[in-house]
């Protein structure tokens, strides 16, 4: 299933293309029972209660050595309002919990290998530039209901420094909001194309404006395509319902990537892309 001319031109325009249907109920309804199974399956003794947070918690999992260990395994991380403050124990059950299961689903879970490396896949790479296509990491995000956290406007590639491409999978319907600009890999381009880059952190003080955001209403089984340059971002769950949304990050394998990546496969051992899970079934 390529992308359709007029899909490629709204890609290279907006930074972002929905193609709605991309996965069928069936396939839907079977990743989300994956992700319950996954739920259900984690032992909280074996996991440490690391909240996963993109906002201003000071107290989430950057640095934490748990999250980086997790590029080649299955780990769990939790809203920050699912534990207390006081005792640091859980206020809801685990399955109600997690925010995040990642960063190796995509070559560690069947089921989430199954639509990951695809052809399909594999032909939208190619057709947005990808000369060897590599998932570095994936994830199941779960907007848990009322307490799923606001992930506020950033860009992908601010975390993976080779401008990825975000491939999003909604397994739910969802809001997501994107915005219409282009901009550089680790910086934020002011409107004026002639001014000075400035910092992400200064840039997203820029971005508080919410007209500058377009919002999207994305039906389960749909592909957004988020190249990694696009600022994104989504509210807060206030809804009885969760938001569940399997996401993979794909990169050029004959761009360097940067050692000092929090990503790297094995973990705390840069080994560029080396070691990512090839996309394409003959590279040469």
């Amino acid at each position: 299933m390529p992308l359709t001319p007029n899909e490629l031109a709204q890609f290279e325009e907006d930074g972002c293309v929905t193609i709605v249907n991309y996965l069928d109920k069936f396939t839907v309804k079977k990743l989300n029972a994956e992700i319950e199974k996954l739920l259900e399956v984690s032992n909280i003794d074996n996991h440490p209660k690391i909240k996963f947070t993109t906002g201003k918690d000071k107290d989430g999992h950057i640095g934490d050595k748990y999250f980086f260990d997790s590029s080649d395994k299955i780990h769990y991380f939790f809203e920050p309002e699912a534990i207390s403050e006081e005792t640091h124990e859980l206020k809801v059950p685990v399955s109600k919990a997690v925010n995040k299961i990642g960063h190796g689903l995509h070559f560690l879970n069947d089921e989430f290998n199954a639509v990951t490396v695809t052809d399909d896949v594999a032909s939208i790479c190619r057709q947005l530039g990808l000369r060897d296509a590599k998932a570095v990491q994936s994830m199941c995000v779960i907007k848990q209901p009322h307490i799923g956290a606001e992930v506020p406007p950033h860009n992908d590639a601010e975390f993976l420094y080779t401008d990825p491409v975000s491939c999003k999978l909604p397994l739910q319907k969802r809001f997501v909001k994107d915005m219409k600009k282009g901009f550089g890999t680790k910086f934020a381009k002011l409107d004026d194309p002639k001014a000075d880059y400035v910092e992400p952190a200064e840039a997203k003080d820029k971005f508080s404006d919410d007209s500058l955001f377009k919002k999207v209403i994305i039906p389960a089984g749909t592909l957004v395509l988020i190249n990694g340059s696009l600022i994104h971002k989504s509210g807060k769950n206030l809804s009885d319902n969760s938001r569940n949304a399997y996401t993979f990050h794909a990169v050029d394998g004959t761009a360097a990537y940067d050692e000092y990546n929090w990503l790297q496969i094995p973990p705390a051992h840069p080994a560029g892309s080396a070691n990512f899970t090839r996309l394409y079934k003959n590279f040469e």
